[in-house]
């Protein structure tokens, strides 16, 4: 969901490092979260060379625009994800005022999915109806009413950072970017790595895709977990299940649970005395949900699917946030708002090796074996090689991106933990 030691190298894949560690020691404390202080705190480490960058912005989008849509839940009971919504208009303005995507400037369109399928098909349909090139960077847990609409309208849902529904693990026309669920793998490898002995999951209504792959990998590392605990989606008082999962002597809680349901989980969890360290998901374990439970939250664990916000590759994004004014109380060191913003860089990169028209069909025939190359945000890319083909679990087959990286809760900020992507395929497999 959007919206956070050492084994044998037989359970490890392949390494692409991202910056130096001397870079990573000397920015780790510079992490950004979803404050507005922190975020400009950010932001504003990034004025010198957006400055640069803005002034350097001298061409110009001259062809026909290329529609474009986003989706997100923003108005709901449930989950909701402003920085979605921010980030895709941010993105856009930013690339717009740098010369476009291959001359032609986006027209950004954001569609409220309200976390219902009838208002998640809608989106559908009008993405359709408007002949968007393709819908980028979106989240929701309504995928299967929106992918059925937008392959009968030949439309990419590209670059969504958090698949979560069956049709978009396993429809052509689902391109994921990030790797949910494999971040939860990475959770299970690091918990085992620091020594946790009795593990629980706690996994929010909606995820429990989650699960199976948690379980493979705990089976590879000769360990086990020891439950599940099932979190209504909705935030609510958590106490029951909170006391259902730190029962009997649990250690490490690997949390598969959204941004505004932890604040709710953090607040019983924070009465309940336990000492168990929790492994959360990036832009859910957030600088948000564990604000007043410091004490709580401290040595906690985030895996994710990109590296911390307050990182080099990262300098245009946070520039972009300052500069068009983002809503600064949403927290965009997080699975959607930076996968959002790789969304839509990686569709520029796509759509400019194009010859010819741009339009949903032809970015649909050339996403499928488009190659996206963005160091140091996600790994290489290669839209040819879906999981299924390499062998990869059935169910799951549209996972481009195997790699996880971790940040920890460190006194209330969140810091970098790793600075390398760590490819968890195999212990997904349970190999």
């Amino acid at each position: 969901m959007p919206s956070h030691r050492s084994i044998g190298a037989s359970c490890r894949g392949p390494r692409w490092y991202l910056v130096a560690p001397a870079i990573i020691a000397a920015l780790a404390l510079a992490a950004c979260g979803s404050s507005s202080s922190s975020t400009s705190s950010s932001a504003a480490s990034a004025t010198s060379s957006s400055t640069n960058a803005a002034a350097a912005a001298t061409n110009t989008a001259s062809g026909s625009p290329l529609t474009v849509y986003t989706f997100a839940d923003v108005h709901t009971q449930g989950p909701q994800y402003k920085n979605i919504e921010e980030t895709a208009r941010v993105a856009a303005d930013w690339i717009n005022a740098h010369g476009g995507v291959a001359g032609h400037k986006l027209n950004e369109q954001f569609c409220d999915a309200q976390g219902t399928p009838t208002a998640a098909a809608a989106c559908a349909r009008q993405a359709v109806a408007a002949h968007a090139v393709a819908v980028l960077g979106s989240f929701t847990f309504t995928g299967n009413a929106i992918l059925p609409i937008l392959a009968a309208g030949n439309t990419a849902y590209f670059g969504n950072c958090c698949a979560v529904s069956s049709d978009e693990f396993t429809s052509p026309y689902s391109f994921p970017l990030g790797n949910q669920p494999l971040y939860a793998v990475g959770m299970v490898q690091r918990a085992v790595q620091d020594g946790c002995k009795h593990m629980v999951g706690v996994i929010i209504q909606g995820a429990e895709s989650f699960e199976p792959l948690m379980t493979n990998a705990a089976t590879a590392l000769h360990t086990k977990i020891y439950k599940y605990v099932s979190l209504p989606a909705t935030a609510q008082d958590y106490s029951t299940q909170v006391g259902e999962a730190t029962a009997d002597g649990t250690d490490c809680l690997l949390m598969i649970v959204s941004e505004t349901p932890y604040i709710a989980w953090n607040a019983a969890y924070a009465q309940s005395g336990s000492h168990a360290r929790m492994y959360g998901p990036q832009g859910n374990l957030d600088a948000v949900s564990i604000k007043g439970f410091t004490a709580a939250t401290n040595g906690d664990v985030i895996a994710g699917m990109y590296p911390d916000i307050s990182l080099p590759q990262w300098a245009d994004y946070r520039a972009a946030l300052s500069q068009y004014h983002a809503d600064m109380t949403q927290d965009y060191n997080s699975l959607g708002g930076l996968g959002t913003w790789v969304a839509y860089q990686a569709f520029k990169q796509i759509v400019e090796t194009m010859k010819g028209p741009i339009n949903n069909a032809t970015f649909y025939t050339t996403a499928q074996t488009a190659k996206v190359n963005l160091p140091g945000m996600i790994p290489p890319i290669n839209f040819a090689e879906p999981w299924n083909k390499e062998g990869g679990p059935a169910g799951y087959d549209r996972i481009f991106n195997k790699s996880v990286v971790f940040s920890k809760v460190e006194n209330g900020k969140i810091v970098p933990l790793t600075n390398s992507f760590e490819d968890v395929s195999a212990l997904a497999e349970g190999k």
